[in-house]
């Protein structure tokens, strides 16, 4: 089946599979009489999502009946124009939650694996900013139950591949599921750095029809790692676009300190795709490690360029809050933040 155009069905199948799964609508809603049935009888606020969504787009928030008529015009018209599919399904909405995610490889003989989970409830507009492993706070017992529902759940569908088992994790570490990301996601490096292993290659291997090189046995993460996308954005202008000339791009080195990008000093941030410049990954034997040394590349990243902003300041700020190194902050953080903190610049 389609994973990736039809996320309605697979919130069934996942339910189907035994994995927790938040009360919602049966498949995508054909009509806003149904969106509001829906909303009804589960209750507000409601979160209305893009059946055919990915990267944070066609998501919104509706707090009460009228704002859901607004949230489901607007929904349907932004996924008819980004994804050429207006369709969309509506869930409880769970506020401040943590994001955590599995990552799974699976191959044609059957076999399933995890390779632990992933944090990522640094966001802006449903985007991940920050990412890192394992979670911190995660109950150990939690931390196996997501990882025995990923297996489930990828098992139940016949799964191939690298992919993510997106979950949310409320105030109460009740684990709802949210939904599969059927590729290799811009955060995997996070998990290659505390496994050890290729996931990029393991990929390949199973689109080969070749067995995976390893068993849930051999997984043996260690320490901490942690990932900051820096962007060509401006998060003083509700994080616009800021494409133009590198004319200095000098990215930090070190050990422990990976970075991934296809820009260079002298190439141009186009205007026409995703405004990520460079994905920027630590590793450390602790957290508090990893955090400091985030924080140390960070400060030596140089970009720079005529009309070019970067998240650089931004993530430096968000890593020495408290509540980052405490492990207590939610998907709600960044925009608290922001709502009581001027925007950090340089």
């Amino acid at each position: 089946m389609d994973l990736v155009g039809d996320k309605a069905r697979v919130r069934a199948l996942m339910a189907e599979a035994g994995l927790p799964v938040l009360p919602g609508s049966d498949g995508a809603v054909p009509s806003l009489a149904d969106a509001e049935k829906v909303g009804a009888e589960i209750g507000y606020p409601v979160i209305v999502k893009a059946a055919a969504g990915g990267g944070g787009r066609g998501i919104a928030v509706a707090r009460d009946a009228g704002e859901l008529r607004e949230v489901y015009r607007a929904t349907t018209a932004l996924a008819q124009q980004v994804f050429g599919d207006g369709s969309v399904y509506v869930e409880r909405f769970v506020p401040a939650a943590r994001h955590v995610e599995v990552q799974l490889l699976g191959d044609a003989s059957g076999s399933v694996i995890h390779l632990g989970e992933r944090d990522c409830s640094l966001q802006r507009r449903n985007q991940k900013l920050v990412e890192e492993a394992p979670s911190p706070l995660l109950p150990d017992e939690l931390r196996r139950r997501l990882g025995a529902y990923a297996v489930a759940g990828a098992r139940h569908v016949g799964y191939t591949g690298a992919g993510t088992m997106e979950f949310l994790v409320d105030a109460g570490g009740n684990a709802t599921f949210m939904e599969i990301n059927a590729r290799i996601q811009v955060e995997h490096p996070v998990t290659e750095l505390l496994t050890g292993v290729d996931l990029v290659a393991e990929q390949i291997r199973a689109a080969s029809g070749e067995r995976l090189s390893l068993t849930q046995e051999q997984v043996t993460p260690t320490g901490a790692a942690i990932e900051c996308r820096v962007n060509a954005e401006d998060p003083a202008a509700g994080f616009r676009p800021t494409p133009g000339l590198l004319t200095v791009f000098r990215p930090p080195g070190g050990p422990g300190v990976r970075v991934d990008s296809g820009f260079a000093q002298g190439d141009r941030v186009p205007p026409d795709y995703d405004s990520l410049v460079a994905k920027l990954v630590v590793w450390a034997p602790t957290r508090a490690q990893a955090i400091a040394r985030a924080d140390r590349a960070l400060a030596e990243f140089a970009v720079e360029g005529p009309g070019v902003a970067t998240t650089v300041p931004l993530l430096r700020a968000l890593l020495a809050q408290p509540e980052f190194a405490a492990g207590t902050h939610t998907t709600a953080f960044v925009t608290d933040f922001l709502s009581r903190t001027p925007v950090p610049t340089g």
